[in-house]
């Protein structure tokens, strides 16, 4: 299993247009996704803006994303520069 750990770096957080951002690149993915942050909350499947949303991730938290499958490696990619890009 891949993951990655970003740090929140949207104003909003993890929250609104980069949650929708994240969660549309995530449903491209054939494989499950799941965000957690790093105090213990979650995982969440990353593939439901409503679970993305009610993990309430603000601006400067860490997650870990994480996938497992062929193509995992990219994802988690493109999936972490959403989430850390501000």
């Amino acid at each position: 299993m891949g993951e990655r750990k970003v740090t929140v770096a949207a104003d909003v957080g993890l929250h609104a247009r980069p949650a929708a951002t994240f969660v549309q690149r995530a449903k491209q993915a054939p494989m499950d996704i799941t965000v957690a942050k790093t105090n213990g909350e979650g995982p969440v499947n990353g593939k439901s803006i409503l679970a993305i949303m009610a993990l309430d991730v603000r601006q400067g938290e860490d997650v870990v994303i994480r996938a497992e499958g062929d193509g995992s490696d990219e994802i988690l990619d493109e999936l972490a520069a959403i989430a850390s890009t501000p």
